[in-house]
């Protein structure tokens, strides 16, 4: 048997926040990566409607960069995504549709990297990543 958690909370151990980032199934009809999005998880919440409870998240949508792994490291690289040039492109979704917990590396360049950049804000100051397999098996059987 196999159980993971995924965060979602403003205080994480009385310290920072903690949104972890999960891959939510888009299409089904397609095999790994080409029918599976990643997300950032914001909030998780439910609401009951005639007799029916829903069971749903708010997610920070981030799109793939380009149609194929990078050719280097074999992992697929991903960026925010905006809506309207500056506004977080946010949704609310089924958690029925999220596969499992993702894992992001950040994709440094040559500038040296500030102490203050910590994992509760890194995902913020950022702006591309590599999305990676090597994190378990898992991931590595899902993203081939």
């Amino acid at each position: 048997m196999w159980c993971e958690y995924i965060h979602a909370t403003p205080t994480w151990r009385q310290d920072s926040p903690c949104y972890d980032c999960v891959f939510i199934i888009t299409n089904p009809e397609l095999e790994g990566m080409h029918g599976m999005d990643v997300a950032r998880v914001l909030c998780f919440f439910s609401f009951k409607t005639y007799s029916n409870q829903y069971h749903c998240a708010i997610v920070h949508w981030f799109d793939h960069i380009g149609d194929v792994p990078d050719e280097v490291t074999r992992m697929w690289m991903v960026h925010p995504s905006f809506a309207w040039g500056e506004q977080p492109n946010i949704a609310v979704i089924h958690i029925d549709a999220i596969f499992c917990a993702a894992h992001l590396i950040l994709i440094y360049n040559r500038n040296f990297v500030s102490p203050a950049i910590g994992p509760h804000n890194c995902y913020d100051l950022f702006h591309h990543f590599y999305v990676n397999k090597f994190i378990d098996h898992h991931a590595f059987e899902i993203m081939y």
